[in-house]
């Protein structure tokens, strides 16, 4: 007699007929139990259809089904999406097919706690709104809070409250960074937010994944802290996972179930996207150099002052900041300026638009404690000179102090002639000759040089 084979089935999305449909509704109707579902409900997951062999027929003439355990979700290339649109067939990630270092470094195990109050004895959250309306926050207040989770190393837990009353798991922390007045989860975090393109990504915005039929598996979220290279493939992510918060260069979307993460804009945002007002605590434009400097007296200089104490350039205002434009001001803007490893004219302690767009942004080097520079020392080659010199099409000096940097360090295998001052393809592959010995990866290895890269190549 032959043996009959099983084989796993999984109903289409398009199928019409009673049976896929009912199966859709078990699949997306039962809850794992720690979620509310009933025990019973599991054994509905899957179905197993008998298969014969090759043109063999059972003698009964009867398909047979049994019930598999375990309560793992079913995915299917056409499964549909939790905002009703119908997922693409595209090619896997490179981190769902099993790369290790993608396992390694950033797959999550990030299970999560159901939508509540804040709690704790620190728990104050934001001001209370009335209907619907959400609390105002800008893109810099929500990079910031989030850097104050990483800081703090905050432990991971679906059922612990930090004290300032979010839970420790990844939507606590999206609730905590984006001020929402209770904990939400990845299957209420939406609503809060509108739902963008992902090349519309800003800082503050968030990647959601939410899995309907087991939010327990797979669902994560991300914010968006900005790219970290020109090609759009990685980004900065914050973002709450075991064992503590963690601030990580990341493949778009994420390292795994990357195609199923939704961008979303909080909808609440004080600044950008059009998002409430006109005035300048609402737009997100660089006023103009104009607006700064000795004799400026406006609303933009005292929104600067205040971006720029958030940023750790608190220690050289005495008083404000304020609209009237002053020494601390200038001094404040230069040290931030020189953070970013800016010299010359571009550390002048006056704002343009790099400057405005970085503390608007919440991206870029915090002022370093203290009275030091942020970059170099007593050797002047250490002070990076900025990303802007190292690409393709650009030729200074800079490039060839580089090149011959990499040369004398050991890493000048790609140079078939040169080094010179014009950036070529060969510059790039020793860039990332170095940073690859540095055990750096992903957009953290991309073969453009930052501060870090500078600092340690002319250490």
């Amino acid at each position: 007699m032959t043996v009959p084979a099983f084989e796993e089935y999984v109903p289409d999305i398009d199928c019409v007929c009673a049976g896929c449909a009912a199966q859709r509704r078990t699949a997306a109707g039962a809850l794992p139990v720690r979620y509310g579902g009933h025990p019973a409900a599991h054994g509905t997951r899957r179905a197993l259809v008998l298969v014969t062999a090759a043109g063999v027929v059972l003698s009964t003439g009867a398909a047979e089904a049994a019930s598999a355990p375990g309560d793992r979700p079913v995915e299917s290339t056409g499964a549909a999406r939790t905002d009703g649109t119908t997922a693409s067939t595209a090619p896997a990630d490179p981190a769902d097919e099993g790369d290790p270092l993608a396992l390694a470094d950033g797959d999550p195990d990030s299970p999560q706690g159901r939508p509540g109050p804040l709690k704790g004895a620190g728990a104050s959250g934001p001001p209370s709104s009335t209907g619907s309306t959400l609390p105002r926050t800008s893109r810099a207040a929500i990079i910031n809070r989030a850097k104050k989770w990483v800081a703090a190393q905050v432990p991971y837990s679906m059922n612990k409250y930090w004290s300032d009353g979010y839970r420790q798991d990844c939507s606590g922390y999206v609730s905590m960074a984006w001020n929402l007045p209770g904990n939400e989860w990845t299957g209420s975090l939406a609503k809060f937010g509108q739902r963008i393109a992902r090349k519309d990504l800003q800082p503050g915005d968030i990647l959601l994944f939410h899995n309907p039929a087991d939010p327990a598996k797979g669902s994560h979220v991300t914010i968006f802290g900005g790219w970290t290279d020109y090609t759009h493939t990685h980004y900065t992510a914050y973002e709450q996972t075991k064992p503590h918060t963690r601030k990580q260069t990341t493949p778009m979307a994420y390292w795994t179930n990357s195609g199923k993460y939704v961008a979303y804009r909080y909808k609440g945002l004080s600044s950008g996207s059009g998002s409430g007002g006109s005035g300048p605590s609402s737009s997100t434009e660089f006023p103009g150099a104009g607006k700064f400097g000795p004799g400026a007296s406006n609303e933009y200089v005292t929104r600067l002052g205040k971006m720029l104490v958030e940023r750790g350039g608190k220690r050289f205002y005495k008083v404000g900041p304020g609209p009237v434009w002053g020494d601390a001001d200038r001094l404040a803007t230069r040290a931030f300026q020189k953070a970013q490893g800016w010299k010359g004219k571009e550390a002048d302690g006056i704002p343009g638009p790099d400057t405005w767009r970085l503390l608007i942004g919440g991206t870029g080097r915090d002022v370093p404690t203290g009275s030091g520079d942020a970059q170099g020392g007593s050797n002047p080659d250490s002070t990076f000179p900025g990303r802007g010199h190292f690409r393709p099409g650009q030729s200074n000096s800079h490039v060839d102090r580089l090149g011959k940097q990499l040369v004398k360090k050991g890493y000048g295998t790609y140079y078939r002639s040169g080094p010179g001052p014009r950036w070529t393809e060969a510059d790039r592959r020793n860039v990332e000759a170095f940073q690859r010995a540095q055990g750096w990866r992903g957009g953290a290895a991309d073969g453009y040089p930052g501060p870090e890269t500078w600092r340690r190549l002319f250490a």
